[in-house]
């Protein structure tokens, strides 16, 4: 998958973003993996990460994988938190407090509890990186499916079977299993099937506004003085995956605290967080991703 969007371009990568971060429940092309103890699958992976984990690129115990196949993308977050499993699963079964997660996304316009019959779900809104009226963005209901929960782990799903453009089979997946204590294993996965008109779509933006972006996964050959990152669709999905990994992490860091402090402290550790990455996450200065972002959150308090 090669590129993303037109008229709505110069927002819609993100809407690719939101519907897809799927971690065990899927495999690239969109297909349910076997059944499995979650805990065992999950400790296994660990076990076989755990000195790349300690040995990561990244400014923490964090890596990140992307593939591609001809009708489908995903992207995976293998990363070690700081918060004990309870934690994560008091934020990952609660539809109010994904929300408070997924607003911290530069894309994610609104976001608010919602149902299908008696089963939870997310109304989402997804647009451009600046402020708009939600009437101009995308909207998006989300299934949100406990797939798992126990002591030491916890599986959720939030799924939709159509996106925007011809996309398809939307995963936003999240799995976590207790390591010592106060600490966890988190393993996100975002992915997404995508037709023809999707993928007009995704050739128009990668031809625009999403031209020279990149991704985190490096493609360097012998010699190169300066790291090179991969681009087009992959790059697209790497950049998606992490910002939800980071609005997940920096909402975890203020369950410790207040509910009136929440907001404020999220928001700053989201974007102190993606500022560490400016090659690929730099969009907007502080300044106007706190106004924007304040904005979003009011209107988000009443059902629109």
């Amino acid at each position: 998958m090669k590129r993303l969007l037109p008229a709505r371009a110069n927002w819609s990568v993100a809407l690719l973003g939101i519907a897809a971060l799927a971690l065990g429940a899927v495999g690239a092309a969109g297909a349910p993996l076997p059944d499995r103890d979650p805990t065992a699958a999950l400790r296994g992976r660990f076990a076989s990460l755990a000195d790349r984990l300690e040995h990561s690129t990244f400014q923490q115990r964090l890596l990140l994988e992307s593939a591609e196949s001809p009708h489908g993308l995903q992207g995976d977050v293998w990363a070690v938190v700081d918060y004990p499993v309870a934690t994560v699963a008091t934020m990952v079964t609660s539809t109010a407090r994904w929300c408070d997660a997924l607003i911290l996304h530069l894309n994610v316009k609104y976001c608010r509890p919602a149902s299908h019959g008696t089963a939870p779900a997310l109304s989402v809104a997804i647009g451009r990186k600046y402020d708009q009226p939600l009437n101009d963005a995308f909207r998006l209901d989300l299934d949100c499916r406990v797939v798992a929960a126990g002591a030491d782990y916890v599986v959720v799903e939030l799924a939709s079977p159509k996106g925007p453009f011809g996309t398809t089979a939307y995963r936003i997946t999240l799995e976590s299993i207790a390591l010592a204590p106060g600490r966890s294993f988190v393993h996100l996965r975002y992915s997404y099937q995508f037709g023809f008109e999707a993928r007009l779509a995704m050739d128009a933006y990668l031809a625009t506004s999403g031209s020279g972006k990149v991704g985190f996964t490096r493609i360097d050959v012998s010699g190169d003085a300066r790291p090179r990152y991969i681009g087009g669709m992959r790059g697209v999905v790497e950049r998606n995956t992490m910002r939800y990994f980071l609005a997940i992490d920096a909402y975890l860091a203020t369950l410790a605290v207040p509910p009136a402090q929440r907001l404020e402290l999220s928001l700053d550790r989201w974007y102190a967080a993606t500022e560490r990455y400016p090659r690929q996450l730099h969009e907007v200065d502080r300044a106007t991703y706190l106004a924007m972002k304040h904005h979003e959150y009011q209107r988000q308090q009443t059902p629109q």
